[in-house]
């Protein structure tokens, strides 16, 4: 069952089971204390997620089912502080043990997701545990399955499956880096983030990471996971690498192209049998005008030894996937705005950037964040969801010349990646490039603030800020002292709406523009 969009009908679920590996990254990253300086504290997209022992009606409003899967319902909610609308996913903990499914895979699942900072992977906000019930809380899709799409469509041109595998691709690599496998790619765990409309583009996001797991380099996993249609016969065996991901990616390539799998039956046995000796054929006429470079990269992804299959990152690399693939110039309107504004942010406050993160990440609109993740692909050339300085510097040097062009992009790299990592991550993208005239309006920043004021005294104290940035304990009590210090203008310790709301607004005026 998906946790971000509607399912107006009950599936069955072929894939259950846990990962081989788990972990918990908000809470064993570091040491008690370990954390010393204001400078060390990092803000990741998992900062924001909390795992609550309340019911998830405490702070949402459930509107109405959408509907239901094997282990319980998928609810639309509105938030009742910030009425952002979101979906949620509820697993019966019985019921859920009874079909195979432990409680840490669920865990699992929102850890794993909270690991991964890509525009192409949904977003999970929150975890709620009672008694009897857990609460994924997760981003909002409301265009339905690609399933649903491609089912009413029948087959797609190449352009749009290019641009559909394009995105689905990226995200799989993405993972791929982070060593993470899916495990469980179909259309059916494909959602569009908003209803499709004519000559606008499709937004897709990966969702259903309960089957995914860490993979160690040179590490074959066990596990036979997956769906009949999309499994690979590396997994049938038990012995499979991240590669079973590109497999599965093939299959829906070739979908998308005829409207037919590859290796069809009427029964699960029949289907993986025929997955088993990995024979398909582009005999049907709805292949006669399909290009012999679509056929190829199918071909190259649907190699049956793993070892010689290409990777995520070949296949958005493939000659197919570039020819195909329209992607938005970086001179257009809205890239260029977003390059604007990334030359100008600046985050020399750290409880700025913090603030700024979370309404970044929590409050945007669709509409704003799919402008966003459209002007980010349009800059990342290689589709490895992330912008490297060539990126960057290629970018820009369309816009200016190239001495400035290389003054601005090391001053990016140095004011937007946080985290260090050499490359300007999804992310920290979206908040250096938001425009902040629309998005810090009052009632946002009145939301934000009372989500970091937990006890609701008007104030912020050091506590409350441990409470939202440091799930782990591992930051010493003398950097939330010095955070407090960095808006607390009366002296008093704890920071008040009007010191809040002004620290916010220096970033309209930073971005230099309207």
């Amino acid at each position: 069952m998906g946790c971000a969009g509607s399912k107006k009908k009950t599936k069955p679920e072929k894939s259950v089971g846990l990962g081989e590996t788990t972990f918990s990254p908000r809470y064993s990253v570091r040491a008690a204390g370990s954390i010393t300086s204001v400078g060390d504290l990092k803000i990741s997209p998992g900062t924001f997620i909390q795992f609550l022992s309340q019911p998830f009606t405490s702070r949402y409003r459930v509107i109405r089912e959408l509907g239901s899967g094997q282990f319980g319902k998928v609810y639309l909610a509105e938030h009742r502080s910030t009425h952002e609308r979101r979906a949620v996913k509820e697993i019966e903990k019985k019921r859920a043990e009874k079909l195979g499914g432990s409680q840490s895979r669920f865990i699992s699942e929102v850890e794993i997701i909270s690991r991964l900072d890509h525009p192409n992977i949904i977003k999970i906000y929150e975890m709620y545990e009672d008694s009897k019930r857990y609460y994924i809380v997760s981003e909002l899709c409301t265009g339905g399955e690609l399933f649903d799409y491609i089912t009413s469509k029948g087959h797609l041109s190449e352009m749009l499956a290019a641009d559909i595998m394009r995105q689905l691709l990226s995200a799989v690599n993405y993972c791929h880096q982070n060593h993470i496998v899916h495990r469980d790619l179909k259309p059916e765990n494909l959602l569009l983030d908003t209803p499709p409309r004519d000559a606008q583009p499709l937004n897709i996001k990966v969702i259903d990471f309960g089957t995914s797991c860490l993979i160690a380099p040179n590490q074959k996993l066990k596990q036979r996971l997956g769906t009949a249609y999309y499994i690979a016969p590396e997994v049938l065996g038990m012995n499979y690498t991240e590669k079973c991901d590109v497999w599965s990616c093939g299959v829906i390539l070739f979908i998308l192209l005829s409207g037919a799998p590859p290796f069809g039956g009427q029964t699960d046995e029949e289907i993986l049998k025929r997955v088993k000796t990995g024979k398909f054929s582009f005999a049907h006429e709805s292949w006669h005008t399909i290009s012999e470079a679509a056929k190829s990269l199918i071909r190259k992804m649907l190699t049956m030894d793993p070892r010689q299959r290409i990777s995520a990152q070949e296949c958005l690399d493939d000659e197919w996937t570039r020819t195909f693939c329209t992607q938005q110039a970086v001179t257009t309107r809205s890239v260029v705005l977003s390059l604007n504004h990334l030359k100008f942010f600046t985050a020399e406050q750290k409880l700025k950037q913090a603030f700024l993160a979370f309404i970044s990440s929590q409050m945007m609109t669709k509409e704003l964040e799919k402008q966003l993740s459209t002007s980010f692909r349009a800059i990342d050339k290689n589709g490895d969801g992330k912008l490297s300085r060539e990126e960057l510097l290629e970018a820009y040097r369309q816009l200016m010349p190239v001495e400035e062009a290389l003054l601005t992009v090391e001053k990016i790299m140095s004011n937007v990646d946080s985290d260090h990592s050499g490359y300007i991550d999804y992310s920290e993208f979206v908040l250096a490039t938001a425009n902040y005239t629309t998005l810090l309006s009052k009632s946002n920043l009145e939301a934000a603030f009372n989500a970091f004021d937990k006890d609701g005294s008007g104030k912020i104290s050091a506590e409350e800020l441990r409470a939202m940035l440091d799930a782990s304990g591992a930051v010493n009590e003398s950097v939330w002292q010095d955070l407090i210090r960095e808006a607390d203008q009366n002296g008093d310790g704890e920071i008040e709406f009007k010191e809040f709301s002004r620290l916010l607004l220096q970033a309209v005026a930073q971005q230099g523009l309207p």
